[in-house]
């Protein structure tokens, strides 16, 4: 058996969600790997990011966001309400802060010690929803998925922009 990973590095934009489809990559890794039968698998590392699988939505809005992913953030929105103030959610508590404000890279998190930047406990909540991985079958050297079906990567942290990483491994034969 034969394991062939790629990581790769996504921008998130902040202010709304950050859809990134990563079908491309996906597909690219599977032939990189020449692995011809086993599985793929796609996993986010970030607390605050999902990988799910969904049919490409070919309307767009003028956010740039795909139909079905505007519909997702509007149902997501009604059982997980956006963070607005320290008192939205229990999350982030008092000893988060204070360990945050103690990391090294303590400005990365708080620009001017600002707290509200930890306002993210309904992008924890989605991601914990969605799920953080998608294993998919790779069938003949191919991405095992129907003509619609595509990968997305998405960053549910609207605090800010930010680089975010994806791995993406294919075990097989």
């Amino acid at each position: 058996m034969k394991v062939f990973r790629e990581k790769i590095e996504l921008q998130s934009k902040g202010i709304l969600p950050t859809y990134i489809d990563v079908t491309a990559q996906v597909r690219k890794t599977i032939k990189d790997s020449g692995i011809r039968e086993g599985i793929v698998t796609v996993v986010s590392p970030h607390t605050t990011c999902a990988v799910f699988y969904e049919e490409f939505a070919h309307d767009i809005d003028e956010t740039g966001t795909e139909s079905l992913q505007v519909d997702l953030n509007n149902v997501l929105e009604k059982i997980i309400p956006k963070h607005v103030s320290k008192d939205t959610y229990i999350y982030p508590g008092e000893e988060h802060y204070r360990a945050v404000e103690s990391w090294p890279n303590a400005a990365e998190y708080l620009p001017n010690g600002d707290r509200s930047a930890l306002w993210n406990g309904d992008a924890h909540l989605k991601a914990t929803i969605i799920g953080s991985s998608e294993t998919f079958d790779v069938e003949d050297g191919q991405l095992g998925v129907g003509t619609t079906g595509y990968v997305y990567f998405v960053d549910f942290d609207v605090t800010r922009a930010r680089t975010r990483k994806c791995s993406i491994t294919v075990i097989g034969e």
